[in-house]
Order: structure tokens, then sequence, then C-alpha cells
């Protein structure tokens, strides 16, 4: 499947022997379902982000969801999605940085994705359940072991599930039923936490601190430390 976040244009559009004219504002979404042969042709000058999002992702999330049957798409020349553009735009911003949020955050981003799709846009929508369970206390501290002994590499929400023999949707629902934070945002707060520790010790620089607590670059590190303490590490440390 091909999603494509249009500016404001004008094109004509050719698939399946039918033919139309779309004239697209800023924000305007093309949806187009896998196997499709169209063609496109614009006027005017348009700035597009184009991605493509495997039929397998798709189709594993709608297996967690607890869906069965195919899933269909039909082709939406001019829809307007205004969650679905945030997020492609989010993604793309994302992407275009070298995505220093992290390995969680692109996975918290593709699990909103493939929801949505398969909620809002799919032939025969699936419906996502209301997970309302939660963590038993085992798996619980399971997890926060976990977190604390990779905290210091990208961590994907797949292998943090798969260490508590889970589905990651299920996971994710049932770690903020329990918690009140999502995956990602837990692990932000214990990455922020770790870096407090290391400014104290005043034995690593702060781009050494950024590393050691498991940010992908010290500019992450420094943005996410003023957002969250609402100073920078380096006057946090000599405050």
């Amino acid at each position: 499947m091909h999603l494509q976040l249009s500016g404001d244009a004008n094109f004509e559009w050719w698939s399946g022997g039918r033919n139309g004219i779309e004239k697209t504002s800023p924000g305007s979404l093309i949806l187009i379902p896998p196997g499709t042969r169209d063609r496109l042709r614009w006027q005017g000058v348009s700035d597009r982000l184009i991605l493509s999002v495997r039929s397998d992702a798709l189709h594993r999330k709608a297996e967690e969801l607890d869906s069965a049957g195919d899933i269909e798409f039909t082709n939406r020349w001019s829809l307007h999605d205004a969650p679905l553009t945030n997020l492609l735009t989010e993604m793309g911003r994302e992407a275009s940085a070298g995505w220093p949020l992290g390995a969680l955050y692109a996975n918290l981003l593709e699990a909103n994705l493939t929801s949505h799709l398969l909620q809002r846009h799919a032939a025969n929508p699936v419906r996502i359940p209301n997970v309302k369970g939660k963590l038993p206390t085992p798996r619980l501290r399971s997890a926060f072991e976990f977190i604390a002994d990779n905290l210091h590499r990208d961590l994907t929400l797949d292998e943090i599930a798969k260490h508590l023999a889970l589905s990651p949707f299920h996971f994710a629902r049932e770690f903020r039923n329990t918690t009140g934070q999502t995956p990602y945002q837990y692990v932000l707060d214990q990455r922020i936490a770790r870096a407090k520790q290391l400014l104290r010790l005043r034995t690593h620089s702060v781009q050494e601190v950024a590393y050691e607590a498991g940010f992908q670059s010290p500019a992450h590190f420094i943005r996410a430390f003023h957002q969250r303490v609402g100073v920078t590490p380096g006057a946090w440390r000599e405050g």
C-alpha cells in the first residue's frame, strides 16, 4: 500500500479503466492499495511525502487485534483525515532527522498508523478491542528489569513484548493500563533518571551521558532533558 501526503495542486489519475481529476489542498491524502496499476499527471508545484506500508505489517496488526479475514482497501484519490495526516507528517519529520527518538517511538508511530488504517479505511473495518487487563506484578517487574538491563541500547516494543510472551499490542495496552504511561514514555523517564545519576558523578561529558543513557544523539538528549526537566543537562549539573 502507498500513502501520499500532497500539497496544493491538481492532478489527473487513471486506474482500472477509470479516469478522474482531483484538486488537492495541503494535507490531502492519496491511498493506493497494493497491486494497483495507476498513472498520475500533476499540474503545478506540489511537495509530497510518500509512505509505503508493507502488507505483512497490516496483517500482523490485524492478527494482534484478533481479526480474521482478508484485508482490503479501495483507492482514495483525495482523502481528508487529520489524525492520519498528522501521523504521516510526524513520520516524515522523524525519518528526515534519522529517527532521533529511537525504535520505541518508531514502533509507536507504526502501531498507530496500522491500527488507524485498519479501523478507519479498510473495506471491512477492524474493531479495536478494549483491553482492560493489567500486567500481573511478576510480569510487570520482569518488564521493568528487562528495560533497566537494556536501557543503554535502542529498545523495540517487539522485543520487550516477546520477553513477556505477549503480543506488542496487548503488552502496550496492558502496560499503559497498569502504569499510566506508554512504554515509550516510561523508557524516556528512565533514561532521564539514569542521565541525572551520571551527571551527578561529574565523570562523564554531556555527550557521554547521552549515549550511556541510551539516547540516539547528544542533540536529542539535550532537547528531551530540557523538555522534561526545564533546563539543559549542563545547567542542571551546575545548579
